[in-house]
C-alpha cells in the first residue's frame, strides 16, 4: 500500500488562452491533513476538480490511494464542494441515504450510519424536513455528512467552514480531527488561515496556477524565520511602523504583530517601545500562516510582473 493518498505529477489545465494550472506536482501523505491554499483564481478548485475527474487534465498524471485515478478508486473519495450540491426539495434523510447509495452503500447500512452523524451535527430533529427548509449553516453540515457517510479514505473539502457560526466551526474542526485520527486523509482548501494553521500537517500554496510553497507546517514557518514580534500595550502606537528595523505592522486591535527587517534586533525594538508605551505583552513568535500567505503571494506577483 502506498504511503501517499494523493499524488499529482506535472498536472496542467488551460481554458482557451488562460492557463489555470501549470505543471503542478503535489504529494499528500496518507493520514495527513493537507492544506491547499491560494488567492482567488489561483487554480485550487480547478486542481480539486481534476482530481475528481470533473475536469480532465491537459497534461500530467494523478494517482489516488496508490493507483492511477479511475472511477473505482474515486469511489473511495469524499468531496465537499464550495457550492452546495444538495437537492432543496428532497427530505434530508432521503437525500443523504441516496447520496451514500451512489457510492455503493445500501439503504439499511446508510441509515444506520446516518443517525449518529445527524446527532453529532445537530440535525437529528430535521431529518424528515426538506433540505431547503434548513439554514445555510445546517445545509453546510448536511453537505459534510454526504461527503463522509460512505466512509471515504480520502476526503477533499473546498471551504468547508462557509456559512457556519463559531459553534458550528468548532464542531466541524472536532469532527475533522476525529476523522484524521481514524486514518482518513483530508485535503482542505480554505481562505481561513487560522483553521488551516490549527488543523493541517502540511500545506501547499499555489498562485497563478503554479506551486510557490510546499512543506510541513513547521518547515514552512521555519523557512520564514522567527522575525515576528507580538506586542500588546496601552497608549498610542501609531509610531511603531516608523521605528528602525520594523518592516511591517499588522494591527489586530488588542495587539499588533510587527515583522522585523532582516538582521534587526527585537531587543532594540523592546527598548524603543518601552520608552513610549506601557507594555502588557512582548513576544517573539513564528510568523502566522496569514502573513506567510500574504508575503509569498505578494512576492510572487512582483516576480511575475
Amino acid at each position: 500500500m502506498s504511503d501517499r493518498a494523493l499524488v499529482l505529477k506535472g498536472v496542467s489545465k488551460s481554458f482557451a488562452d488562460h492557463v489555470a494550472v501549470r505543471d503542478l506536482s503535489l504529494e499528500v501523505p496518507r493520514g495527513s491533513v493537507f492544506g491547499l491554499l491560494g488567492p482567488n483564481g489561483a487554480g485550487k478548485t480547478t486542481t480539486l476538480r481534476m482530481v475528481l475527474n470533473i475536469l480532465g487534465v491537459d497534461g500530467g498524471a494523478i494517482e489516488i490511494l496508490g493507483r492511477p485515478a479511475d472511477q473505482a478508486v474515486r469511489d473511495r473519495v469524499g468531496y465537499m464542494p464550495e457550492e452546495r450540491g444538495l437537492y432543496m426539495r428532497m427530505v434530508l434523510e432521503e437525500q443523504l441515504v441516496f447520496m451514500a447509495a451512489i457510492k455503493g452503500i445500501g439503504r439499511k447500512e446508510a441509515t444506520r450510519r446516518l443517525g449518529p452523524w445527524l446527532e453529532r451535527l445537530g440535525l437529528a430533529d430535521w431529518r424528515k424536513r426538506k433540505t431547503g427548509e434548513l439554514s445555510k449553516g445546517m445545509q453546510q453540515k448536511a453537505q459534510f455528512i454526504a461527503t463522509v457517510l460512505h466512509e471515504p479514505d480520502l476526503i477533499i473539502m473546498d471551504e468547508p467552514m462557509s456559512g457556519l457560526d463559531p459553534v458550528g466551526m468548532d464542531v466541524m474542526r472536532d469532527v475533522m480531527v476525529d476523522l484524521s485520527r481514524r486514518g482518513a486523509t483530508i485535503v482542505l482548501s480554505s481562505h481561513q488561515m487560522d483553521t488551516v494553521e490549527r488543523l493541517c500537517d502540511r500545506v501547499a500554496l499555489i498562485d497563478k496556477g503554479e506551486k510557490v510553497l510546499d512543506g510541513t507546517m513547521s518547515e514552512v514557518k521555519a523557512a520564514h524565520g522567527k522575525n515576528t514580534v507580538v506586542v500588546a500595550f496601552d497608549g498610542d502606537g501609531s509610531f511603531l511602523g516608523s521605528l528602525p528595523g520594523v518592516a511591517k505592522v499588522s494591527d489586530f486591535g488588542q495587539y499588533v504583530e510587527i515583522k522585523m527587517s532582516d538582521g534587526a534586533d527585537p531587543q532594540t525594538l523592546l527598548g524603543e517601545v518601552a520608552a513610549r508605551l506601557r507594555i502588557r505583552r512582548f513576544e517573539i513568535v513564528e510568523p502566522s500562516l496569514h502573513d506567510i500567505f500574504v508575503e509569498t503571494v505578494t512576492g510572487h506577483g512582483k516576480e511575475a510582473a
